[in-house]
């Protein structure tokens, strides 16, 4: 049992926690700012790289699903090697994978980059939280949850900032060189701070389950943008669609049958983990997906340039950090409620966006939505972890992680491709505004979506406070 175990949660966190929270960050907050930090290069990389919108969102796509293919592997490697070994080496390869992003001269290249830097990346976020878990009491995983407010919702929300005056100054291979000497930091900070451990029997690797889960995401990813693209069910829609449902069909059956799966799926058994996944699902989508928009609507529509793009989606991160002092003081089912309702209600001014839309109004919105997003994201994770015993803890890590960077990636191939077809329709700024506003309508729906999960979570806990209370009543009257 590490020191951490031992604390109880008015202790402060033992000095191993501090230095893993502290080195992990660093890693964690790279692998989440590089999913929204292209959203502001898309016009820069069409021009540059020659090629459209919907293609050119496949650089961020090819991101997000490695990041997804990746996941279910870190538990059982981080056994075999040893966390923090693994967390080095997946700063290695995310570091070397900016590199090539960076030197690439094609599309293609670029794509096939970020798939690499998705693989390092992928790795970093769930072997940093099997890192930070190992040294913190069940206790405190609130306020330890509560500080992965910082890489998932604050790296992501100033990208588009972070990327536009990288851009505007550099051209965009910059914001891929920012990696380098950061990830090298954090790679010397590792080494030196985190007890290298070795690795232990992790048991028979599952590779057959390897295979079949990326298949299946990647195959639903796929078909969904191509139905986007053809305006219909054409054969390669088609095709994707039943590769990814029959290779996660099987991927199930075979993690149900074996005796170490790649993924625990018996964990979903459990009715507030369920719901707690589904709402995590949706909520990257909504998130991840949603934040493409902004960005080409002030550059396509309001002829903006890449600085004021990404300054004027910052009021996201601002909104972010309003929610944060919140995450941890309410019950985890009544905030991930409120929260996923705030992002649902911040959403609506976005169905009627014009040519001349207040700035000052998208900038109050998009506070009021980055609020809801702190809300209800994080709470969402620590419902899903509270409902789990501790040795669940491992195996629930790497799905979290997955339905979240899943939800994101088929957000934003669906998204893109949805708004790519309004804008083929749309040659003036005022149709132009109005093909986003469409967009905005599926952002809406799927947060909806992600609002019913959380209301079960919150009738759930709210039942078990009941129990709870009537359980002390009778105590007391004895």
């Amino acid at each position: 049992m590490t020191d951490g175990m031992t604390e109880t949660a008015n202790e402060r966190f033992s000095p191993a926690l501090r230095r893993a929270i502290g080195v992990v960050m660093i890693g964690s907050s790279l692998s989440f700012l590089d999913t929204t930090i292209v959203n502001v290069a898309v016009h820069s990389l069409a021009g540059g790289l020659d090629a459209g919108l919907d293609s050119v969102q496949w650089a961020i796509t090819a991101y997000l699903l490695a990041l997804a293919a990746v996941i279910p592997v870190t538990g059982w490697a981080a056994r075999r090697l040893g966390a923090a070994r693994l967390y080095v080496a997946a700063l290695v390869v995310f570091t070397i994978g900016s590199v090539w992003c960076a030197l690439s001269q094609s599309l293609e290249m670029l794509i096939a980059a970020r798939a690499l830097q998705g693989i390092g990346g992928g790795m970093i976020m769930p072997v940093g939280t099997i890192i930070w878990t190992a040294h913190a009491a069940k206790s405190q995983m609130g306020k330890v949850i509560a500080l992965l407010a910082i890489p998932i919702i604050f790296a992501p929300a100033i990208g588009p900032v972070v990327g536009g005056l990288l851009i505007s100054g550099l051209g965009w291979q910059a914001i891929f060189w920012l990696n380098v000497p950061i990830g090298i930091a954090g790679i010397v900070l590792a080494l030196r701070l985190l007890p290298m451990d070795k690795g232990a029997d992790a048991g028979r690797f599952d590779l057959l389950g390897l295979i079949l889960a990326p298949l299946g995401i990647v195959g639903i990813t796929y078909g969904l943008a191509e139905i986007g693209v053809a305006g219909g069910l054409e054969t390669d829609a088609v095709v994707g669609l039943l590769v990814g449902v029959l290779a996660l069909t099987s991927f199930v059956l075979h993690a149900l049958r074996s005796k170490h799966p790649l993924l625990d799926v018996r964990l979903y058994a459990n009715r507030e983990f369920t719901a707690a996944m589904i709402a995590t699902f949706a909520l990257g989508a909504a998130n991840y997906g949603g934040m493409i928009l902004m960005p080409l609507y002030l550059q396509t529509v309001r002829g903006e340039d890449v600085i004021i793009a990404g300054l004027l989606v910052a009021p996201t991160a601002i909104g972010a950090l309003l929610s944060a002092p919140f995450t941890d003081r309410f019950g985890p089912g009544i905030t991930s409620f409120t929260g996923a309702a705030i992002l649902a209600v911040a959403t609506i001014p976005f169905l009627f966006l014009t040519t001349s839309t207040s700035y000052w109004l998208l900038c109050v919105v998009m506070v009021v939505r980055g609020v809801g997003f702190g809300l209800s994201i994080l709470p969402t994770m620590t419902a899903a972890y509270q409902s789990l015993r501790p040795e669940q803890i491992p195996d629930a890590t790497p799905q979290l992680n997955i339905l979240q960077r899943v939800g994101g990636a088929i957000g934003t191939a669906v998204l893109a491709v949805v708004l790519t077809g309004q804008l083929h329709h749309g040659t003036t700024p005022a149709e132009q505004a109005d093909g986003f506003a469409t967009t905005f309508w599926w952002v809406l729906a799927i947060t909806i979506i992600a609002t019913i999960p959380t209301l079960l979570l919150a009738y759930t806990e709210r039942s078990a406070r009941q129990r709870g209370n009537r359980g002390r009543a009778r105590g007391g009257r004895r």
